[in-house]
């Protein structure tokens, strides 16, 4: 399978236009945001602990990390949308898309490159977020095997919502549209947490299943399930499978 050629391609059209440097400096401004309100909040409560005798003790990772870790969910819910939005969009637009499938490559190669450059690039904005620990470990003790968990599950989050990404961008040529249905799916796996307090017992558990954030829970706290990673790969695999069905029809139809 010919996945170099379009993995190269993929990255050299995001990093050549302003698109992946606008997204990677938004993405960090969002991301500093939430760290300096998650700093001043362990702050504050470090204070009011200090003052009440009989108040727990607060670590670093409870109390800044594990919280931000969760709030990450949202600005991801934002931004990836953007990051996937053109993948198929655009070729199908430029009337390129159907030159491609014309080529001796797969779909599956296709899809799959320009799948891990989107991954490529969120893996760069993840990683630059790795100066919040370092930055907290000059000051205080870190638990680095919770950070590194945190930082596994934000890895395999993303990707679900990139893989999510690829399929919306192949049923369209209108990058917002294709932007606007990708965070359609995301929030609603995201809202179905919510709605299972409303259900029966049955179809509550059913709903905390398929949400994204209850499985990205775990990851948080610095514990690895693996029931967690493979409902993570389960949907990824499985928006994969529905774009590549997607594309193979696009082909048939040309």
């Amino acid at each position: 399978m010919k996945i170099w050629p379009i993995f190269k391609k993929e990255m050299r059209l995001y990093f050549t236009s302003p698109v992946a440097w606008v997204i990677i400096a938004v993405f960090l401004f969002l991301a500093g945001l939430m760290f300096y309100a998650a700093v001043g909040y362990y702050t504050r409560a470090s204070m009011q602990a200090q003052m009440n005798p009989m108040g727990g003790g607060l670590n670093v990772n409870d109390g800044i990390l594990r919280p931000l870790f969760s709030n990450f969910f949202i600005i991801l819910l934002l931004m990836m949308p953007l990051v996937t939005m053109r993948l198929f969009a655009e070729e199908q637009r430029s009337g390129t898309l159907e030159l491609l499938l014309t080529y001796p490559v797969r779909d599956g190669a296709v899809l799959l490159g320009k799948f891990f450059a989107a991954v490529t690039l969120y893996t760069v904005m993840i990683a630059l977020t790795l100066l919040y620990p370092v930055m907290l470990w000059y000051f205080a003790p870190i638990e680095w095997g919770m950070v590194l968990t945190g930082y596994m599950g934000l890895l395999m989050l993303g990707m679900t919502y990139i893989a999510v990404g690829v399929f919306a961008s192949s049923l369209t040529e209108n990058q917002i549209v294709a932007a606007l249905v990708s965070f359609g799916v995301l929030l609603t796996f995201w809202l179905v947490g919510w709605l299972s307090d409303l259900a029966d017992p049955m179809v509550a558990r059913l709903l905390q299943h398929l949400s994204l954030p209850e499985h990205n829970d775990s990851f948080a706290k610095g514990v690895f399930e693996t029931k967690d990673v493979i409902f993570y790969v389960n949907f990824t695999l499985v928006a994969l499978f529905l774009a590549l069905r997607s594309l193979e029809a696009r082909r048939w139809k040309g």
